[in-house]
């Protein structure tokens, strides 16, 4: 369609104005799916840590667990008769309880025994 040549044109500052804004929505879609990609992210990291946290805890319930094993007394007393070992068991009746003498708060190191 031929336009009139008294017919005004569409001014330069309309064109440039659409153009900016369409620069501007297109950088928000950018920024937006930025800020999206960084909260998966975050919420990633968030996941592993409690993963690795929950993984230390069943670690040290293990570990818990096998030092009990260790320190049971029946089974040391069996490991010490398997490997020969001198040492014998004692009755309650000699043992004797030994109460420390309580130190003075304001020493830095006791001569006491």
């Amino acid at each position: 369609m031929n336009r009139r040549r008294n017919q005004s044109r569409t001014p330069a500052f309309i064109i440039a104005a659409l153009i900016l804004a369409a620069v501007t929505v297109a950088g928000g879609g950018v920024y937006y799916a930025y800020l999206k990609n960084r909260q998966v992210q975050a919420s990633r990291d968030i996941d592993k840590i409690e993963r690795d946290i929950e993984q230390y805890r069943l670690d040290t319930r293990t570990t818990q667990m096998r030092m009990d094993e260790l320190l049971n007394r029946f089974v040391i007393r069996t490991q010490l008769s398997e490997n020969g070992s001198e040492l014998i068991a004692i009755s309650s009746e000699i043992l004797e309880e030994v109460n420390p003498s309580p130190a003075d708060p304001r020493a830095v190191a006791s001569a006491a025994p």
